[in-house]
């Protein structure tokens, strides 16, 4: 692990943590005619169980050189779109080139391996760098791995041992606003604030955002409309559309819909430059939420005609929204429009209209749109035919649940898939009332650590309506 110590230019922005619905869209951007480089050969391979070590390889064998500023150019990327074990193995690749990473590289090594691997692999990672090494970036780093693990006590041990090296900064104090936000510990959210305020740590556009986040999540609309309010007040924070999203989902959770829509609707006055994309897909979102069903279709439609292209990322959040409006037609429509543009076929995307036709009890139909994507080729992954076993389930039809659930068993592709306890639980009874205990083993094998146990409130459930990015969107 001591050769992973040494390389990377230095970027301050190089920690930042990105989300995306889909990494497979990525793929879709590239196009057959498109210049042959590292990075067309690499995007393409979605699945984090195949190495991207042997485009590497070949790539040298046809006698061209890596160039490692474009491979830390491709490692951002993959971090974009959440590939991190792909990321992860041209972290290692470069360094046993390089001879080791330099600091800075120490740190997004250290957040790959904490997302790829875990955090114990993380801290062993951490252990085994040269104290010399163990920099203000790479302490924010562990720091970061904690918070985003909700490790707490380890977090404030980390954040204690930062205050007494002098490196504890707005990054680190925002790692443990954002973790006293997920955990909804807003008293000690307020006291690290107080903290920062007292001893003249600056506070940032970040800082302004989990705060907002973190008062919309805990409905306490008071605190959450004066931190607005002084993000409007505060010129050089810039405030832009999220701000007003997140806001908007405060108002839904506390059923003020038309404050809501007030929100939704400055919202949009705020949309420009790259961050177009991100910004339709939440107001539409948004709208759904409160019934705004014009709006969304408004929205979509802005999207489309004023956007380059559209790509699954858009259409998943179309497509949830019209779920969730209950405009079934319209889910249909918008699938066969989807089909049209042959982007990357994402299997969690057609799974949304499968779901809805099996919660309304339309099985058979349900079942003869899987029967026609596989007839296109496509293979469903388990996380479709669970849609089937619940269905089944709840249906009392155990034989046809239990057919169901072999066939996700069989799937290569487990990725996503969760079974509800009771609808487990009532597959092994059935299965083992009629002697099948060797399908009992192996679901038992299969579904080790993929079963969903029932929340004790919903309380959860509307946590998605507040929930943004603490920061603004960059695309």
């Amino acid at each position: 692990m001591m050769a992973l110590a040494r390389s990377y230019k230095q970027s301050s922005n190089y920690l930042s943590i990105s989300r995306a619905l889909f990494y497979s869209t990525e793929t879709s951007t590239i196009k057959k005619k498109q210049p042959d480089n590292l990075y067309s050969r690499i995007s393409p391979v979605g699945d984090p169980n195949v190495s991207v070590i042997p485009i590497l390889e070949q790539w040298e064998k046809e006698g061209k050189s890596v160039v490692f500023s474009q491979i830390i150019t491709i490692i951002k990327s993959l971090r974009k779109f959440n590939r991190y074990t792909h990321a992860l193995q041209l972290s290692e690749w470069m360094a046993n080139r390089k001879g080791g990473l330099t600091a800075p590289g120490v740190a997004v090594h250290l957040d790959l391996v904490s997302k790829a691997q875990g955090v114990e692999q993380a801290e062993k990672y951490f252990n085994s760098v040269p104290d010399d090494l163990k920099t203000l970036q790479v302490y924010g780093a562990l720091l970061n791995c904690y918070a985003a693990t909700k490790s707490v006590e380890k977090a404030e041990a980390t954040a204690e041992k930062m205050k007494q090296m002098g490196t504890m900064t707005t990054l680190g104090y925002n790692s443990m606003l954002n973790l006293y936000k997920k955990n909804g510990d807003y008293e000690k959210l307020d006291k690290i604030y107080l903290e920062m305020l007292e001893t003249g740590v600056s506070c940032d556009k970040p800082t302004y955002y989990i705060r907002l986040s973190a008062y919309a999540l805990a409905s306490d609309i008071e605190k959450m409309e004066k931190v607005l309010e002084t993000m409007e007040n505060n010129s050089s924070l810039g405030i832009d559309w999220n701000a007003y999203v997140i806001a908007s989902g405060g108002y839904i959770k506390s059923g003020l819909p038309d404050k809501a829509l007030k929100m939704l609707k400055k919202s949009e006055n705020y949309i420009q430059g790259n961050s177009k994309g991100a910004a339709w897909e939440s107001l539409i979102g948004r709208y759904a939420s409160i019934g705004k069903k014009d709006d969304v279709y408004r929205i979509w439609n802005l999207y489309k005609t004023s956007w380059s292209k559209v790509y699954n990322r858009g259409y998943s959040s179309m497509i949830d929204a019209l779920v969730r409006l209950d405009d079934i037609v319209g889910v249909e429509k918008l699938l066969a429009e989807w089909e049209s543009q042959k982007l990357s076929f994402d299997f969690r995307i057609p799974n949304m209209l499968i779901k809805a036709y099996c919660t309304k009890g339309l099985l058979v139909k349900a079942e003869a749109y899987v029967d026609r994507l596989v007839d296109m080729g496509k293979q469903p992954p388990a996380s479709t035919w669970v849609l089937f076993v619940t269905a089944y389930t709840k249906d009392n039809e155990m034989e046809k649940a239990a057919e169901m659930l072999k066939k996700c068993v069989a799937a290569e592709d487990m990725r996503g898939c969760k079974l509800d306890l009771d609808v487990f639980t009532a597959c092994v009874e059935y299965l083992e009332e009629n002697g099948d205990l060797e399908t009992v083993e192996e679901i038992e094998k299969v579904f080790e650590g993929r079963i969903r146990v029932p929340l004790i409130s919903n309380a959860e459930s509307s946590d998605d309506e507040v929930e943004e990015s603490e920061s603004s969107p960059t695309k």
